[in-house]
C-alpha cells in the first residue's frame, strides 16, 4: 500500500487508554504485596508525579525511578506478578471510550506510543488489540533489568526520535503519511502533538489544556 494513502494513528497510553498510570499502578502493586515500603514510596512517587505533571522532572530520572522497581526480582517472579497486575490493576482502567478510539483507526497504521516500559506497556498493548508499540526499552544484563534504559527515552523530545527511528526502521517517515494523528494527555508529549497534522488532548492536565485551546487542537474527554 501507498502509506500516503493510510493515515498514522499515535496514542499515548497513561490517562489516555486508561484511566490512570500503568507505571503507578504497578508500584500500588508492590506495595500491596509487601516487597516495597508504602511510606518511603507513596511520598517519592507523589514527588515525581507532581514535577511530571507540571513538567518539570528530568526525563531521566523519571524513567529509572520506576524501572529500578524491576531490578531486585527474577523474570519468572516479575512475569507472574505483571500476569495478575495486568488482570486485577489495569484491565478495569480501560475505559469502553478508550477501547473504541483504535478501533476508529483501523484501517490506518496505529501506534501506541509510551515512556512506560515495555515489560508493562506490550500486555496492555496486546489487551488494547494494538499490534505496534514504541516504549522505553529497559537495560537488561544476563537476563535481568538493569534499572537503565536502553537507547532513547520515549518521553519528551525522545518520542518523535523514537516514532522517527520507528518508522525509519519500516522505510516509512512521518511526511509519508497524508494524515497523521496523536492522542495524549499530558503536556510531556508536546513535542510529538507538534510533529503530527491532528493533534488531540484527550482529558488534558492543566498545562496541555491551556496549550491545546491556544492553538485551536481538538479536546477529548474520554474519562468522564
Amino acid at each position: 500500500a501507498n502509506p500516503g494513502r493510510i493515515a498514522l494513528a499515535l496514542f499515548d497510553l497513561d490517562h489516555t487508554l486508561l484511566s490512570g498510570d500503568s507505571d503507578q499502578e504497578w508500584l500500588k502493586f508492590l506495595i500491596d504485596e509487601g516487597v516495597v515500603d508504602r511510606q518511603v514510596e507513596e511520598a517519592a512517587n507523589a514527588d515525581l508525579v507532581r514535577r511530571y505533571r507540571d513538567g518539570s522532572v528530568a526525563a531521566l530520572e523519571f524513567i529509572r525511578f520506576y524501572l529500578r522497581l524491576l531490578v531486585p526480582y527474577e523474570m519468572p517472579k516479575l512475569l507472574a506478578w505483571r500476569e495478575r497486575y495486568l488482570r486485577e490493576r489495569i484491565v478495569p482502567r480501560i475505559p469502553a471510550a478508550a477501547r473504541a478510539l483504535p478501533a476508529k483507526h483501523r484501517d490506518d497504521l496505529v501506534v501506541i506510543v509510551t515512556a512506560t516500559s515495555r515489560f508493562l506497556s506490550a500486555p496492555i498493548a496486546e489487551e488494547l488489540g494494538v499490534e505496534h508499540l514504541i516504549a522505553t526499552e529497559p537495560g537488561m544484563k544476563n537476563g535481568r533489568y538493569t534499572g537503565d534504559v536502553s537507547g532513547t527515552p520515549s518521553f519528551r523530545e525522545g518520542t518523535v526520535v523514537r516514532v522517527n527511528q520507528w518508522l525509519d526502521a519500516r522505510g516509512q517517515a512521518l511526511r509519508d503519511f497524508a494524515e497523521s494523528w496523536f492522542y495524549s494527555d499530558s503536556i510531556n508529549d508536546a513535542p510529538l502533538l507538534e510533529a503530527v497534522s491532528h493533534p488531540v488532548a484527550v482529558d488534558p492536565g492543566a498545562p496541555l489544556e491551556q496549550l491545546a485551546a491556544g492553538r485551536n487542537w481538538p479536546i477529548l474527554r474520554l474519562q468522564r
